[in-house]
């Protein structure tokens, strides 16, 4: 494994909307052979996944208030608030998919290191998250293209939870099919659990030290590393320039067709907005949700337009294309049900 140094002219970039690119450059692009790290602290933003609409997700009167980025992320999972309290970790992985999708295998590192600075209580939980007295302190996400993939998260370290909790506004369903009543109930910062001197540190220090600690270094100067030039840096600003810094990306349409459903699985929360015709068959929808994919949501929508609102219509139209490679392991049923209970 390497340390790929995302600093531009030798200063950090802080900015959301460019970091949040990066992985999508460094897979797609750059396709630096072997097991390469990011790391890096955002400003205050709010995260979007790929697949959610940020209309149900972001307190946005609260957002523009306080002058917080919204920006969308190329991967999937749910809506996260970042500050200078927080860290993404994130291992960009070409030419070997083999542990794609194991999230323990990423995570370990991670939690072995937070072991050695005092936070022994760190663990994995369900399907993505870290935790530490049962708190949740980190989430993570992959995406993949071809037989590479960038698989990552967030680190609360010492974020704003006021902040976090004013200006994310998830489903209370969401809530509800975990148990706990609000968003500050099963999150928590890492900071309070570990040793002095690491306790002290600001966000910036704590991460050079457990850069350290990852990759059994005593300094960043004995760490393999490759540093974004200035042609990388080239291709990510135009790229943010047609992509990736546009309101039409970051913030999306919301179509507003009739209907809106969702529930939470175990695949992550699924929702459908959609809209019937006269004929009593979909003549719009689209789907929204956490779930992690590397495929596509779209071809799911595709099967379902112009399909008859009953129960065997539905579930033959999902059935008719690959649920599980497109959204999740998922039966066409329980889907079809919440789209029947509109």
């Amino acid at each position: 494994m390497f340390f790929i140094d995302t600093s531009k002219n030798k200063k950090p970039v802080y900015n959301a909307i460019v970091n949040q690119s990066l992985d999508n450059y460094l897979v797609n692009d750059l396709k630096l052979k072997g097991h390469g790290l990011i790391m890096y602290i955002n400003n205050p933003s709010v995260i979007v996944g790929v697949n959610q609409n940020a209309y149900a997700e972001v307190n946005f009167p609260y957002l523009k208030e306080k002058n917080i980025q919204l920006v969308r992320r190329t991967s999937g999972g749910g809506a996260v608030y970042h500050d200078y309290g927080n860290m993404i970790f994130e291992n960009i992985i070409i030419g070997n998919d083999d542990h794609f999708g194991d999230y323990n295998f990423f995570a370990q590192p991670i939690i072995d290191a937070l072991h050695d600075m005092g936070a022994t209580g760190a663990e994995m939980r369900g399907r993505n998250d870290i935790v530490i007295d049962g708190k949740k302190f980190s989430g993570m996400t992959m995406f993949k293209v071809g037989d590479s993939y960038a698989a990552g998260g967030t680190l609360m370290f010492d974020l704003d939870m006021q902040t976090a909790s004013e200006v994310l506004t998830p489903e209370k369903d969401k809530l509800e099919s975990k148990g706990v009543k609000s968003v500050n109930s099963r999150i928590t910062n890492i900071k309070e659990y570990l040793d002095e001197p690491f306790k002290s540190m600001d966000a910036d220090h704590f991460k050079l030290e457990l850069l350290k600690r990852i990759f059994k270094a005593d300094s960043l100067d004995d760490i393999e590393t490759y540093t974004l030039t200035d042609h990388d840096w080239e291709i990510i600003d135009s790229r943010l320039a047609a992509k990736y810094d546009t309101d039409e990306w970051n913030y999306g349409k919301n179509p507003g067709f009739t209907n809106y459903v969702s529930k939470h699985f175990d695949i992550g929360t699924v929702a459908f907005n959609f809209s019937l015709n006269d004929n009593n068959e979909i003549s719009n929808i689209k789907i929204y949700g956490d779930f992690i994919t590397g495929g596509k949501p779209s071809v799911l929508e595709d099967a379902l337009i112009n399909t008859k609102f009953d129960k065997d219509s539905l579930i033959a139209s999902l059935n008719s294309v690959d649920i599980a490679a497109n959204l999740g392991k998922i039966d066409a049923e329980p889907l079809v049900d919440l789209l029947l209970s509109k």
